[in-house]
């Protein structure tokens, strides 16, 4: 049976792309029509190897690809598709290549008698914990696609506050590796020359041109001891940072950064909000939703907080109590979250505080750039005057001794 790449829209528009066996293309509009797709373009795929495909062996799972599968298993199987039938036609079309053997390995398991819950708990790199034990929820409450519609959302708005946040720091970041990149070619290769025009002229090096050049000399010689030391100071750091006190003491000095310590503080309120708030809607209970924010909170001394909560609800108490006794939660937070406790409407604040620290967020990152711009512009500037009156001040001196 030949095998078609295709181009298609769904319901809400959302461009796809994929391949399916089909007897005719005739037969896979119709397959895909089923399936509530509009179809837009389709090309027979010819035998023979393709360096696209060598690559694709290579290409990680990106966010959209998973978004989009998020997307496309809610409307399947809200549309009355069995489980099993919707992960073996999405194995089929899902274009990137180690989600599409994940997917359809998953369905291999629930073929072979498993839950979908269990089937997904095998491929952990490409399925968070957090999907996991919504589906699991899902499961139980029989609303399977709502969650997974849910959780869509609850991703696409993740990745959208990373890349803001990446967004916002990639300017800063290109000034500064093309400052240093600059700087240390005219410090090794353009300094180096015009001082040695100034030795056999016999012109004295002035301190700024004396040190640029002894730190050019210094770079030139041992710069391989530099980059061993910063490779093992690396790999140390890394091995440290993997031990649990290692990464308590790496994350509590991230809250008290300044300025960035606020943006990182900012977003693991938002995260822990909006993921605990996800949890509770799917239906899934306190003690295990508390576990898994505790988890992807990405902060281990939130994280610490987090699970004298747990302890406190498998006693019976309140949410609210030890998140203030641990004394990293904002008292708004706080606030908040007990009323949510009192009135039950605990997922409805966890969104709001979430919501509010989205809003937060995007104004700090806003003020960030304007800061960091003219910070870097000004640092650049120096960096620049610093090297000109290096290269400037020995030539008004060879000037004055060619007027002699």
């Amino acid at each position: 049976m030949p095998t078609f790449t295709y181009k298609a829209r769904d319901t809400s528009g959302k461009a796809v792309r994929g391949t399916m066996e089909a007897a005719t293309k005739e037969g896979l509009i119709d397959k895909l029509h089923k399936m509530g797709y509009m179809t837009t373009n389709i090309a027979e795929t010819r035998a023979g190897v393709r360096i696209e495909s060598w690559f694709e062996n290579f290409r990680p799972v990106g966010t959209d690809d998973m978004i989009l599968f998020y997307i496309q298993l809610s409307n399947m199987i809200g549309a009355g598709i069995p489980i099993l039938a919707a992960l073996e036609a999405l194995s089929k079309q899902v274009a990137n290549k180690r989600l599409r053997e994940a997917v359809g390995s998953a369905a291999r398991s629930i073929e072979g008698g498993d839950s979908l819950s269990q089937a997904l708990t095998g491929h952990p790199r490409i399925f968070p914990k957090l999907f996991i034990n919504m589906v699991k929820a899902g499961e139980a409450s029989g609303k399977l696609d709502m969650v997974s519609l849910r959780f869509a959302h609850y991703f696409e708005r993740r990745v959208d506050l990373q890349q803001k946040i990446k967004g916002a720091l990639f300017y800063p970041a290109i000034l500064l590796v093309a400052g240093v990149a600059v700087t240390l070619f005219i410090v090794t290769f353009i300094i180096p020359q015009f001082v040695d025009i100034f030795l056999k002229s016999g012109i004295r090096l002035p301190l700024p041109t004396l040190i640029l050049y002894q730190v050019g000399v210094g770079i030139k010689r041992f710069w391989f001891l530099a980059f061993l030391f910063f490779i093992a100071t690396y790999i140390g750091i890394r091995f440290y940072v993997k031990t649990k006190n290692g990464k308590l003491k790496l994350d509590r000095l991230k809250l008290k950064v300044p300025i960035f310590g606020y943006l990182h503080r900012t977003s693991a309120l938002s995260g822990f909000a909006r993921t605990l708030a996800t949890l509770t809607e799917s239906g899934v209970p306190i003690l295990q939703s508390l576990d898994v924010t505790k988890n992807v909170i990405g902060n281990e001394v939130l994280g610490l907080a987090l699970e004298s909560a747990r302890v406190a609800v498998e006693k019976g108490e309140k949410i609210s109590e030890p998140l203030k006794v641990s004394g990293e939660f904002p008292p708004d937070v706080i606030q908040m979250i007990s009323v949510g406790e009192e009135t039950g409407s605990l997922d409805k604040m966890l969104n709001k505080i979430a919501d509010f620290y989205d809003m937060s967020l995007g104004y700090a990152i806003k003020k960030l750039t304007t800061v960091l711009e003219p910070l870097f512009l000004v640092v650049m500037g120096s960096m620049v005057g610093f090297i000109m009156a290096s290269m400037l001040l020995p030539m008004f001196d060879m000037i004055t001794v060619l007027k002699r």
